[in-house]
């Protein structure tokens, strides 16, 4: 989080000072309260995002809601992704991939759900439909959303807290002040909110805090790796179910992200210890120019091409263990975080946006110099653990994942 500087005008009077506060305009101001680095390499797939908020920024006026939509959504389109933002007001200027589709608010400033249900379902509809629907806090309601399964909400506030909020204000009220409205009409949304929040699909909080209340008040359940799916890709591969190791990885097959080390260290282990290379199976989602290479190792490397959203869901869930040899470290890979939120343990060379954000500690997975010989070694040393001892790790990488 940054900090904007407020500077202010004084001018000097006869009798005092005045300040005069001079209007910011939040859409052209250089810095972000929460800035987002993305890797300069363009994505691997361009998506369709479908985004509902109750209203866009205006110059300065937006709160913490509404600077999170600007900020997360403006930086996905300069990414190249095509984003369609559902709201009541758009700003002056136009942005490269953001479309608005606009609709007159309700009287309390939400939403007119009947209107932007009906955009939704024309936009979704129209060409390719929507690979991934957000919608901050209940921009879109739990009615609509109930069948939207690729829908995932960021939730700013919720009534809980507000009650939390009144208690503080109630103690802190001195004893000459007016008491303050009873909460029954708050309790009883907290109870509206504790039977629809379970319905959407997937859940982010803003905090530690707000992501404790919506598992112990809400009952939100945590989301478990989903071992059928893994099992799938298994059958379809033709993988014994408890049978052999499987490393995985994925991404662009390409030489800075170490696939020649990766290819260079499996081809003398092989050549050196049979029984690995019988009991190991690499599988590699992904496309580039060693993707041919790997077929010259062996029956046990499985090459599988680009993967859709869906079968990458199989395949995580399907390996022992994610497999990472980039050469050069950036803010942060999606592929090992996508790995560890599927409750698998990591193994990746040891550069600092890797070891400082992911790999933190042993209990967590493995770590290598960028050489064939610290490479082989660490190879080894994941056979050795064997399948007990990963999911041990992943099962530590998973909790920090989600935390």
């Amino acid at each position: 989080i940054s900090f904007i500087p407020i500077l202010y005008k004084c001018q000097l009077s006869s009798n005092c000072y005045s300040f005069q506060k001079p209007e910011i305009d939040l859409l052209t101001f250089p810095s972000s309260w929460n800035l987002l680095y993305f890797p300069s390499d363009p994505p691997p797939l361009t998506l369709k995002i479908a985004l509902f908020v109750k209203k866009w920024p205006q110059r300065s006026h937006a709160g913490g809601l509404e600077r999170h939509a600007l900020n997360l959504h403006l930086a996905l389109a300069k990414r190249g992704h095509q984003v369609h933002s559902f709201t009541t007001s758009s700003p002056n200027t136009s942005f490269p991939n953001l479309v608005f589709h606009l609709s007159e608010p309700t009287v309390g400033g939400y939403l007119n759900q009947t209107v932007v249900w009906s955009q939704f379902r024309t936009q979704n509809s129209t060409g390719t439909p929507f690979d991934i629907v957000h919608t901050e806090s209940a921009g879109l309601m739990h009615a609509q959303a109930k069948d939207v399964t690729n829908l995932a909400v960021t939730w700013h506030g919720i009534a809980y807290e507000s009650i939390h909020s009144d208690i503080i204000q109630e103690l802190l009220r001195e004893p000459e002040e007016q008491q303050a409205a009873m909460v029954t009409k708050k309790i009883m949304r907290v109870v509206e909110e504790v039977r629809f929040f379970p319905r959407y699909s997937h859940h982010v909080a803003t905090s530690d805090h707000a992501g404790d209340i919506l598992k112990r008040i809400y009952m939100i359940p945590e989301e478990q790796p989903e071992l059928s799916l893994g099992n799938e890709l298994k059958h379809e591969l033709g993988i014994p179910q408890n049978g052999s190791l499987i490393l995985g990885m994925s991404g662009r097959l390409v030489k800075d992200k170490g696939h020649p080390l990766i290819f260079q260290a499996l081809k003398e282990i092989f050549m050196e210890n049979n029984r690995f290379q019988q009991t190991v199976v690499l599988v590699i989602a992904g496309d580039g120019p060693w993707g041919a290479r790997y077929k010259d190792l062996g029956a046990n490397i499985l090459v599988l091409g680009p993967l859709g959203r869906a079968d990458l869901a199989k395949f995580y869930n399907a390996i022992d263990i994610f497999v990472h040899p980039t050469f050069r470290g950036q803010g942060l890979d999606q592929t090992p975080l996508e790995a560890i939120l599927s409750g698998k343990p990591v193994m990746a060379t040891r550069v600092a946006s890797l070891t400082g954000s992911v790999i933190v500690g042993p209990e967590l997975g493995y770590t290598f110099s960028p050489t064939v010989k610290s490479l082989k070694k660490t190879l080894y040393r994941v056979w050795n653990d064997g399948k007990v001892v990963l999911e041990k790790k992943g099962k530590a990488a998973r909790q920090r994942g989600c935390i």
